[in-house]
């Protein structure tokens, strides 16, 4: 009988602790890949607990801004990011060669679906071609970018073993979903528990170990692909709720019944009910996409997302619902049709108090509304101009017009797509000449009228 130990696990073993020493001292240096939404609140974080932070982005121009110490994200403070580089733990680069630095390394790239709507993982591949490129003995790689199960074994594990390194054995990777809420005041990023899987135990434990120093709680699951199926259940939870009650505001329209009136009352029960509320369509990087990612990888074990699939239909039809709205009121209420019309839309963030414009149902309803023959102009005091995006490319360079009493009576409807709080909308309600109102925003601020239409 050999009682040696088996060198491979001494070696791992080794690894192992001094990794698990240097993140307990917050010596580890992480790095960061995609300064987003995402990646740049995850610097913020583990520089808080003093982990020396470097960040990585193929925009040179996010680099340079926050190497002047500037945020370009609306709900990130400039005054925030100043005191972070000033602090010398913070690096930001371009320069992917310098991730051989790093300890652990964190990817939140985006995830987005090719024109057939089927998942596309340009940037998490390239991202692990660069890792590769790196890539040394004991350390950490951790995909946060919402993906469907396998992605993390399945699709970066080779590519991170091309030159010879074994994961498990030589470096460890994981898994933890972002769970990122843009503006919301009352869970930051830390405040969040973190979902984490490993590809193996070791992984398991290193990424639970470094999470685990700057979120209020770790949960751990039994491997990655459990917990690449967690972040997409939680979002397909949310499409299927928000498609449910979507269809309950067009049945309950017929019916002359106000939907909103309906959840306001039913939420009251302590039990058995959740209220979600429709709108004029899914945005932002998540629910609109994540549904997506699993019905294509349920595809390839022969099984059908029916469910899910109609949930997808609803909420993708519901920009078309609120145009054909927009129109009926017009014709109904003004006596014209919606051809030649003058129209402004109220937001075009994706939700209320960001500006983030992803996946915005209001670029597609801006862009329907001109099929139609209207002129469209939008009011956001958080997105100064639209950027170009790829599904909606004709709609980039457009300013923001001004919020007057003159101007607000110059249209001949003005839809609310998304409810910002700092949008004065008695003014809205005295100027007017018809209101199309998706989020309910002026009942709720008891400004109802004959020239507001729920849509």
């Amino acid at each position: 009988m050999n009682d040696q130990p088996n060198t491979a696990d001494s070696q791992q073993t080794t690894l192992t602790d001094r990794l698990l020493a240097r993140i307990r001292d917050h010596q580890a240096r992480v790095a960061v890949i995609g300064l987003g939404y995402v990646g740049l609140p995850l610097v913020q974080v583990f520089w808080a607990r003093g982990f020396p932070v470097m960040g990585f982005d193929v925009d040179p121009h996010k680099i340079e801004r926050l190497a002047r110490g500037e945020s370009y994200i609306e709900h990130i403070p400039t005054a925030a990011i100043r005191t972070l580089v000033a602090s010398g733990r913070f690096t930001g680069t371009t320069d992917f060669a310098r991730l051989a630095e790093a300890d652990a390394i964190l990817i939140c790239v985006p995830t987005p679906l090719t024109g057939e709507r089927e998942p596309d993982l340009t940037y998490v591949e390239q991202t692990a071609e660069a890792i590769a490129g790196a890539l040394r003995r004991g350390q950490l790689v951790v995909l946060e970018s919402t993906t469907y199960p396998g992605t993390t074994t399945d699709r970066m594990r080779p590519i991170l073993e091309q030159g010879g390194l074994k994961s498990g054995r030589d470096f460890f990777l994981a898994y933890s979903p972002e769970r990122e809420d843009p503006g919301n005041p009352l869970f930051a990023t830390a405040a969040i528990p973190k979902v984490v899987g490993g590809d193996g135990a070791a992984a398991q434990e290193l990424a639970a170990a470094l999470y685990g120093e700057v979120v209020v709680q770790v949960v751990p699951v039994s491997s990655a692909a459990t917990a690449e199926a967690v972040k997409l259940t939680e979002n397909i939870f949310r499409a299927v709720n928000i498609a449910l009650v979507n269809e309950l505001k067009q049945i309950y329209e017929a019916m002359g019944i106000d939907v909103w009136e309906v959840i306001e009352a039913a939420k009251t029960k302590p039990f058995g009910f959740m209220p979600f509320y429709p709108g004029p369509g899914l945005g932002g990087h998540c629910i609109p996409i994540d549904p997506f990612y699993l019905t294509w990888r349920a595809r390839e074990f022969g099984v059908e997302t029916r469910f899910i699939e109609l949930a997808g239909e609803i909420n993708t039809a519901m920009p078309g619902y609120v145009v054909e709205r927009l129109a009926g009121a017009l014709r109904e209420r003004r006596g014209r049709s919606l051809e030649g019309a003058r129209v402004l839309l109220v937001g075009m963030a994706y939700k209320k108090n960001v500006d983030d414009i992803r996946e915005s149902p209001g670029l597609t309803i801006m862009e329907l509304i001109e099929r139609r023959g209207a002129a469209v102009d939008y009011h956001d005091p958080h997105i100064p101009e639209t950027p170009v995006t790829r599904e909606h490319p004709s709609l980039g360079g457009r300013p923001s017009v001004a919020w007057s009493a003159e101007g607000i009576a110059g249209y001949d409807a003005v839809l609310i797509c998304t409810d910002h709080d700092d949008v004065d909308y008695r003014l809205l309600a005295e100027h007017g000449r018809l209101v199309i109102d998706t989020r309910n925003a002026m009942a709720r601020l008891g400004l109802a009228s004959d020239r507001v239409v729920k849509a």
